[in-house]
């Protein structure tokens, strides 16, 4: 009787124990986890294909359960109040074993709450152990950060990852969550119909090259320009605003422009440098990329310069008519829309040939400088393009001095094929350096380098975009090749993943940018875009004031990637706004870093990031952004870390108005931003 009691009391003690029912995470719907690539797998290490995947592996340890991703990674479980506790062994997969760059953070995050934080893994770490209570939790947000390094190619592994339930049943997925939809809306408010003269502070040129810059001005037309104290060898065009001409010799010179109409008139201070450095401003115009892909033409390039002076886009300072990729002839494809540019890639000489839709280059460039805007153009140092197209390959001083002859005035060049040279398979007669013998980054430098100097020796300005996509520290070493500019990144895509994961990564180049060299987080992706098959921005309306503030926060080059013919009021709002302009183009130069983060505001998990960038005139250009899904209000006061003191009058950028003036000792400033949204400010010191 004694045995038989006791066996009725264990019963009877835990019946939660024996009605617990177990729902593992890799038997869920995986579908909806978003990713920095490819698929999540089941029970095997991320891969871009399936096929691919090797089991879950943990500092050498195997699990046979569990979810493989990649960072950044979000995945949303629909517990719905149902389950009890969330368990799981969390680590850098060993696909990656050995790797100084993988680093990774595991969140565990209930109804906007952090229940668990694993702190930054790296490969070869023993896995933690994630252990959570999430009784009475609706939505569960399994998180896989990069630990910010920029790095999207990290693996992550949820090994053993499994619910408690106290019923049998599965749960719903989906992926990260998005905030609630916002129609378009502009901030800007319209130019005034009297005079006034936008755009950079600055110009630089070298001696002897030719000099073209427009006047930037809003208001009525007809409108009649000046510029007074002009250097020898430049003259202005009094009804269109050109300064054109050389000058002969190296020096400073502070001109006075002009722009008067029946309403009014206005001034501006404006210094001209002559001397060995360009571009001292970031480059701001339009690439035909992200809109028309390998459907470009000499047309629609044509079509995108008209369009740059009807909008109006250059009375705001944008310049540069850039065509990228699919200018030359290609190798052989059986793409239909191809065909026509099968063509030799070179002439009898080794000058290299343009296709078929573009029969008159230079014709094309003059067409586009009589505009008074410039061109640009793209090559690659490899012996085809990123579209199999006639690259640069052993044949780089002549197509320097092509380029000039034409009559370009920018030239991006990307690495693509390169890699072929790097690693012998493309015969190597003049011996570069290649990566397994050459030292440090020399193999990386090398091409720009040699493009940089033959640049350098052309009768005419070419600003020189580097395009190697952030390896090998380039904006270390860029400004030594005579580049202007440095992508640090992939390419930019639509996406609000894309926007977020290349733009909050780029305080490792800070140091390195200035006047003439500039960090390039790519393309804009406002408007029609598409890459051949454009279609309006998949970014809300928050996302791309986003977009466009932390661009300009980091004074990159502020290049258009849309169809410029659909532009329609909302992007045009966005490309017009000359104070926020005038952040990018200030001529101090600076880049712009965050200074702060807020991770939790009244116990809710947040994603607040503080971006401040000193100005010329001595203010300070402030982003708060919300990289949340859900609105923001908090009482802000920590004025210290934005590196400002004393009385501030606080200027709104976007709406271009004052909106307060605080003491930084005593007040706070009320933020209320919106969902993947930004509130962007100008601090400037009060005068007594």
């Amino acid at each position: 009787m004694k045995h038989i009691t006791i066996i009725v009391l264990l019963v009877g003690l835990f019946p939660l124990v024996a009605s617990a029912e177990t729902v593992w995470l890799d038997d869920l719907n995986l579908k909806p986890i978003v990713q920095g690539w490819g698929k999540a797998q089941k029970n095997k290490c991320a891969a871009k294909n399936p096929e691919e995947g090797k089991p879950l592996s943990i500092a050498a340890k195997r699990f046979e359960r569990g979810v493989g991703t990649v960072a950044e990674s979000v995945l949303n479980v629909h517990l719905n109040g149902e389950a009890t506790a969330f368990s799981a062994q969390v680590g850098a997969d060993d696909c990656k074993r050995g790797s100084t760059r993988t680093s990774i953070e595991f969140f565990v995050i209930g109804d906007g709450r952090m229940l668990w934080r694993s702190g930054v893994m790296r490969t070869n770490e023993a896995a933690k152990a994630c252990e959570v209570s999430v009784a009475g939790v609706k939505q569960l947000l399994l998180k896989v950060g990069d630990a910010e390094d920029g790095d999207n190619d990290d693996f992550a592994d949820w090994a053993d990852a499994k619910f408690e339930t106290a019923t049998a049943k599965t749960f719903q997925t989906s992926g990260e969550p998005v905030p609630a939809p916002v129609a378009p809306y502009i901030l800007t408010p319209a130019a005034p119909p009297t005079p006034r003269i936008n755009g950079a502070n600055v110009f630089g040129v070298r001696p002897g090259s030719p000099f073209l810059f427009t006047i930037p001005a809003t208001g009525n037309r007809p409108m009649e320009f000046s510029a007074t104290n002009l250097p020898s060898g430049l003259s202005v065009n009094p009804k269109t605003g050109r300064i054109t001409g050389t000058l002969p010799a190296k020096g400073e010179f502070i001109v006075t422009l002009g722009a008067k109409n029946s309403l009014g008139s206005a001034e501006k201070r404006f210094r001209i440098v002559c001397g060995d450095t360009i571009a001292l401003t970031p480059p701001m115009g339009w690439n035909s990329w992200n809109c028309f892909a390998h459907a470009v033409s000499a047309e629609k390039v044509k079509g995108a310069a008209d369009a740059m002076v009807r909008s109006g886009l250059i009375n705001h300072g944008w310049s540069y008519i850039n065509i990228d990729d699919y200018w030359q002839n290609h190798i052989p494809t059986d793409e239909k829309d191809l065909q026509d540019l099968v063509r030799p890639f070179r002439d009898d000489k080794g000058f290299i040939v343009s296709n078929a839709r573009f029969p008159d280059m230079k014709g094309l460039a003059d067409y586009v400088h009589d505009l008074g805007l410039k061109i640009g153009i793209y090559s690659s140092p490899g012996p085809t393009t990123c579209g199999k197209c006639a690259g640069s390959w052993l044949h780089e001083e002549q197509d320097a001095q092509t380029f000039a002859q034409w009559g370009f005035d920018f030239l991006k060049y990307d690495w693509c094929s390169y890699s072929s040279v790097t690693d012998g398979t493309v015969p190597n007669p003049l011996n570069v350096p290649v990566r397994k013998n050459s030292s440090n980054d020399d193999h990386a430098i090398h091409p720009f380098k040699v493009m940089g100097s033959f640049l350098r020796d052309q009768p005419r300005d070419i600003v020189f975009s580097l395009c190697q996509y952030g390896g090998h520290d380039v904006w270390k070493w860029g400004a030594s090749v005579n580049g202007n500019s440095w992508r640090m990144t992939g390419d930019v895509n639509d996406s609000w993943r894309s926007v977020k994961g290349i733009g909050f990564n780029q305080d490792k180049a800070a140091p390195f940018a200035k006047p003439g060299n500039w960090t390039d987080p790519d393309m804009l992706i406002v408007g029609w875009v598409g890459w051949g098959r454009p279609h309006p921005t998949s970014l809300t309306p928050d996302e791309q004031y986003t977009h466009i503030s932390l661009w300009s926060l980091m004074a990159a080059p502020l290049l258009i990637g849309s169809d410029m013919t659909k532009l329609d009021d909302f992007t045009l709002s966005l490309l017009t706004n000359d104070e926020v302009l005038a952040v990018n183009q200030d001529e101090l130069g600076k880049q712009a870093t965050c200074v702060m983060k807020l991770s939790e505001i009244r116990g809710m998990v947040a994603d607040v990031r503080v971006y401040e960038k000193e100005l010329a005139d001595g203010g300070h250009a402030v982003g708060f952004f919300n990289l949340g899904t859900e609105p923001v209000s908090l009482e802000f006061n920590d004025f210290a870390k934005l590196h400002m003191s004393g009385k501030q009058t606080i200027r709104d950028l976007w709406r271009q108005q004052n909106i307060a003036t605080l003491d930084t000792v005593k007040d706070s400033l009320p933020l209320a931003i919106p969902a993947h949204g930004v509130l962007l400010y100008k601090f400037i010191t009060a005068k007594n």
